[in-house]
This record gives C-alpha cells, structure tokens and sequence, in this order.
C-alpha cells in the first residue's frame, strides 16, 4: 500500500537504505499486472477484477529515481537503474550555509538564561527563531495570540515546543503523537538543571490503546506548573487555561481545532507537506481565517426586519470576537535529510505530495464541461498525464471527505475546477445477497447492502448502481455552482442525455497491451520505457457525447451528516 511505503521510507533518518523484495520473475514489465493485497477491498461481487493502473506509473517511476538499483538475485545491475550513474562523493563537502549564522546566533545568547541554554538544544536555524518567537511571545503576557510553525515532515516543530506558563495544555489525536513534544521538554528541563521527582514527576496513560504514553506532567521547582493532555474534543476544560499546544493540527478536524482557540496563548504546529494527511488544510483554511481574524472586519449591525422594517443602521468597524493575534513561522531546513533529497523527492511526486494549487481562472458554471478520465493513461508517467494527475490530485489534499461537498470538472486540460469520483455498485448475484444477509455483509457495494439490509429489500441490491465516492472542488471555487453543475452533468450522462449515436458510431481504435511480453527479452535486457504517444497512449480525455453510459438504476452518496453537507446534496 502507498501509505506504507511511505510510512516506512520515512522511517529511515540520516543515510540508509530502503530495499523492495520483489517474488522471482522473468521481466519487470510483470509487475504491470501483478495482484497486489491492497486490491482485495476493490474487489467486490460483481465487480471482481482489479486493473493496476498505478502499477506501471510505479515502475517508470522508480527508473527515473537518480538514487535506484534494481538487482537480479545474482546482483546484476539491470538496465533501468538510474543510479548506476552514480559520482564519487567528495571528502569534504561544502557546509549548509545556515551552519555559520546558527553557531554565531548560539554564540550570541550563550550568556542569555534561559535562552541560551535552549537554543543550544537546536539542529537548524529555522528552530532557533522559532524558539526566540515562542519565548517574545511568553514574555509579552498576550491573550489571544496565536503562534503557528508550519513545515513539512522531518522539520522537528514539536521539538522547539514548551516551557512557560503555570497552566499549560497540549492536545493532539493520541497522546502518542506527542512523544516527541514531551521528550523534547525534558530536555529542556535538563539543561535548566530540573531533576526528575526533585523538581518534577510524570503521569502516564493508563489506556492500553495508548501504550504508557505520558499525559501529564507536575513540576514544582519555584513554583507549581501542570503540563497536561487532553483530547482535541475537550476544548471546554480550557476555562484556566494559560498557554494551548495544539500539535499535529491538520490531523484534527478543523471545527475542533477552531475551538480550542481562546483568550490565551496557542502554539500550533502541523506538517503542510508530506504524506501524514495534512492536505493543506490547516494552512489554507484555518490559519487563512486567522489571517482575516487578526484584522478589523465590516460586520453589518441591522434590525431585524419585524422590529424596523423601513430603517437600518449603517455597518460599523468592530473587531470580530476572539480575534487573535497571529505569528506564522515556517521551517523549511530539514533535519532528518539533506536539502533536496533525491528518495523524498520521488516519494512526493510518486505520491503526488507536493501538488500546488493552480491560479484561479473565471469560467461560468455553464460553460464548463464534464469529461472523462482515462485512467489507463492517467497513470502512464507520460508528462503531459503526469501534469494532470498532479493538478488533479490537489484537490484531494486540499480537502476532506467530510467537508463541503466539491467536483472536479474540466473545460481545458490546465484548468481543472472539480473532481468527481464514482464507483460501480450492484448487480449483486441473488445466491450472494442471501449469503451476505445471513453471514455478514463483504465489503464494499455500501448503498445496495445498506438498502437490502435496512428495508428488507434484497431485490435492491440486483440493480446496477453508481454511488459518488468523492467531489472536491478547487478551495478558490467553493459555493459558486460548480459543484452542483459537475452532478447536473453526471446525472444527465447516466440518463442517457449527452450519448450521440453519430458521435460514438465509429469504432474505438486498439491500442497495444502495455504488459504484453517480449519473450525475447529477459530481465537483463527489459527496459520499460514510457509509450509512445502517437502509438500507444489513447486520448486522456473523453467527451461524454463520445462514451456511452452502462446500464445504470440508481445514482447515490454516501457521506456523514453535517449541515453543508446536507444542503448541498439536497438542492443536488
């Protein structure tokens, strides 16, 4: 699975190696077709086939990886290695140019307690100005202020957190994720000559869910101190609050995280790159409403219409409520790598992590068409696909499944507003809906089991139907129709509205079997390369006047209920 692939490249600090096993095979294009765990909860009655598309963007990918050997188990080198292209590393390489000015900052406040000390705990030149904004930003006693590292992962922001008020709260979804926060503010206290028992103790969870992890800590050296975890749900025991420490943030839903904002001061840190699931939501969407929060806003002050139908008062300039100040720091030296590592470097564009946000263009709702992806040619690595797939996958990381509801459409291929993914359901076997009925329902088929098992309607789950997995839209484009005009299009493709019998009576063109294999070559030989595009690679975009819609009953969603939500699926 992706996610553990990364997971475990990501586990390595420093040099190393990361090394894939791969069963014994006669050439690499058999990776093109091979079954994979991961494609068993895609398989579902009607439904049992699993195509791997992204199995052949997986290997292109990996020979262009200026870090990569592939080796045959005799350890020949195969000729898609880039690798092998290596240079000798010279003795004495060139120092970061950050290294200087951070000796000369350490050197600077080495007389400064109890500054100095804690600068001195620091690996990058980003974290020492961080720990210097913290500390500004202890010392000037603000409430309502906000401080918020933001960086990519492997930038250590929880290491430079702690030290300071009275009441002190740090929250994150488990308090396993703040090990490092913790580990961090005993070393802090070490250099400060705090002695555990003597000046401090600690108070571990006694959850097994969360493995002895500590939450909380006691310290009564000069004076009494509470350092101490709660959930992010629990914004309400914040009332004697001094100083919040929200850490991972955009893995808490954005609604919690706005509530544990308050008149105190919040140090806020969340990775905005990287695979741990920030989709840049924290900083474009929360840390956005704090930008605007931090500045004056018109806020209209009128009667209501029953009590002064004929007069108005004029708008006023008032501070919102709970405005916060807010402090934006960003991390950008890594620690756990060099600058520019090569295996980071293809991990985020094999997993699309460092997409960006194109600019906002103006198109009409209505003037905007709907069109379907290919994903064969999706995945194929060729540059013009891989463009796509990254402007389209944007979409994905800049948004939530539980957010306001959004597509994705396309009038050109750069200018991608919406992206809609829908999955086949139905056309269950009668023999399987019994068995599921009496024996568990299998996976996947969520609105026809739900159906068949809620109502006691087995014939439901006969027909064929569609459920709409996800609809994001670009963030710049939210609440302006065209997620409502991406459904519209869906709906009428499904009807049979857009299909045009002059259109679509020519016959497809065959292109060649990618996987197909040259049984003349062999793995010292084979060199998969990326297809042509005049021969190989069919069009990535397909008009719905040029497709014909399956046979469809039903068209459904599935999603957790929250007032958007449902406002928007019912003018849907």
């Amino acid at each position: 699975m992706p996610n553990l692939l990364a997971r475990t490249i990501k586990t390595v600090e420093g040099g190393g190696l990361v090394v894939l096993l791969l069963k014994t095979m006669t050439l690499l294009k058999q990776l093109y077709t091979m079954t994979m765990d991961v494609h068993a909860c895609y398989q579902t009655s009607a439904h049992d086939s699993v195509i791997a598309h992204f199995n052949e963007r997986f290997i292109l990918l990996l020979g262009s990886c200026a870090d990569f050997l592939v080796l045959d188990d005799e350890l020949n080198l195969l000729p898609i290695s880039k690798g092998k292209n290596f240079t000798p590393i010279e003795e004495e390489r060139s120092k970061d140019k950050v290294k200087p000015e951070l000796k000369d900052l350490k050197e600077s406040l080495a007389d400064m307690k109890p500054v100095g000390e804690l600068v001195k705990l620091v690996k990058t030149l980003d974290q020492a100005q961080e720990i210097l904004t913290f500390v500004e930003a202890i010392m000037e006693k603000t409430l309502s202020l906000t401080v918020t590292p933001i960086a990519a992962r492997g930038q250590e922001k929880s290491a430079v957190f702690a030290h300071g008020y009275s009441n002190i709260f740090a929250t994150s979804p488990s308090p396993k994720n703040l090990k490092m926060l913790f580990d961090f503010i005993f070393k802090g206290m070490d250099v400060l000559g705090y002695k555990e028992h003597l000046s401090y103790d600690i108070a571990q969870s006694t959850n097994p869910d969360f493995n002895k992890a500590i939450v909380h800590i006691n310290i009564f050296r000069q004076h009494r101190q509470t350092i101490q975890y709660i959930q992010p749900e629990d914004a309400h025991v914040l009332g004697q609050a001094e100083l919040v420490i929200i850490d991972k943030a955009a893995a808490i839903p954005l609604p919690l995280v706005h509530n544990l904002l308050g008149p105190y001061l919040v140090f806020m840190a969340s990775t905005i790159n990287g695979y741990e699931g920030t989709r840049h939501s924290l900083s474009l969407k929360l840390i956005q409403q704090l930008c605007e929060s931090t500045c004056p806003s018109l806020i209209k002050d009128t009667t209501p219409e029953e009590d002064a139908p004929t007069t108005f008062k004029k708008p006023s300039h008032k501070a919102p409520p709970k405005a916060h100040m807010l402090h934006e720091i960003k991390l950008e030296t890594p620690i756990r790598y060099s600058a520019g590592d090569k295996i980071e470097k293809w991990l985020n564009g094999l997993l699309c992590l460092d997409a960006t946000i194109i600019p906002k263009a103006s198109h009409h709702p209505s003037t905007c068409e709907l069109f379907y992806i290919s994903h064969n040619i999706l995945f194929s690595y060729h540059p013009t696909s891989e463009v796509f797939l990254q402007r389209m996958m944007v979409f994905y990381l800049t948004t939530s499944l539980t957010f306001f509801p959004q597509l994705k459409m396309t009038s050109h291929l750069p200018e991608l507003l919406v992206v809609l993914q829908v999955a086949p359901e139905g056309n269950i076997s009668k023999s399987a809906i019994m068995d599921g009925l009496s024996h568990g329902l299998s996976g996947g088929d969520m609105i026809p089991w739900l159906i068949s098992q809620q109502f006691q309607e087995s014939k439901f789950a006969l027909l064929s139907g569609a459920r709409i997995v996800r609809i994001t839209t670009h963030p710049d484009y939210a609440r302006m129709g065209y997620g409502s005009r991406a459904l519209k299009a869906l709906n009428l493709f499904y009807s049979g509205e857009y299909f045009n019998l002059d259109e679509a009576s020519c016959p497809e063109p065959s292109y060649p079997d990618t996987a197909a294999i040259n049984k003349s070559s062999n793995l010292l030989t084979d060199n998969p390369t990326i297809r042509s595009v005049t021969v190989m690679l069919p069009p990535p975009l397909q008009r719905l006047t040029e497709r014909k819609p399956g046979t469809l009953d039903s068209l459904g969603v599935s999603y957790g209920l929250t007032t958007q939500l449902f406002r928007f699926w019912k003018r849907a």
